[in-house]
């Protein structure tokens, strides 16, 4: 009895946000430019929204955290990852892109430290499971999202309970308890806009 080999069946690509409204040239040839484009976007994003800050004695509270989500699940790992590494670059070298009025390494050692390299994990993670199929539902999307937000609030409590020496207590009274609720906000907005946008562009979901 002869075998055939049967040809498999691949599973269709789920591609990010960003590839579906821009996508890849066959060629190749626009890649770069496009990913270039898409990080500056990207990090101007994030540095309009850490402008707009309520001050609070040790951290700011922004609208950062949306938008490193909305990245992370707009982008997929990738890009959404080299977009907040190419953010804190631009602040580490002097760019006033942090919710202060200048830039420097001061931010980056200081007690917004843990949420701003909490940032990269959180757009890894979202983009992570965005590239997985996650983006298309709302319910899905946010349970994303809250795994960015917890992985930037438990890096910030992190660091201002033992890096700046704050302690457990105070640690979790100036930098998780002010922001949960805000939180939860910024996380179904950025759970329902994703989507929405994939739908107008993509009707098949």
């Amino acid at each position: 009895m002869s075998a055939r080999t049967m040809p498999e069946t691949a599973a269709p690509s789920h591609f990010p946000l960003a590839a579906l409204l821009w996508p890849h040239r066959a060629d190749g040839s626009s890649g770069l430019l496009r990913s270039v484009i898409l990080v500056a976007l990207g990090t101007a994003l994030l540095t309009l929204s850490a402008k707009v800050n309520l001050p609070l004695p040790y951290v700011p509270m922004t609208l950062q955290t949306l938008v490193v989500l909305v990245i992370g699940a707009a982008y997929g790992w990738r890009l959404g990852s080299v977009t907040l590494m190419a953010y804190l670059a631009e602040g580490a070298i002097g760019f006033p892109v942090f919710a202060g009025p200048v830039g420097g390494l001061a931010p980056l050692i200081g007690p917004t430290a843990g949420y701003l390299f909490g940032f990269v994990a959180a757009a890894f993670v979202t983009g992570w499971l965005s590239e997985r199929g996650w983006d298309r539902s709302v319910l899905r999307l946010f349970v994303a999202m809250a795994l960015g937000h917890i992985l930037i609030l438990a890096a910030g409590f992190g660091w201002l309970a033992f890096g700046m020496k704050l302690g457990v207590e105070k640690a979790w009274l100036v930098g998780i308890a002010p922001f949960i609720a805000a939180s939860l906000i910024k996380n179904a907005l950025g759970a329902a806009l994703v989507p929405a946008i994939r739908r107008i562009f993509d009707p098949r979901g």
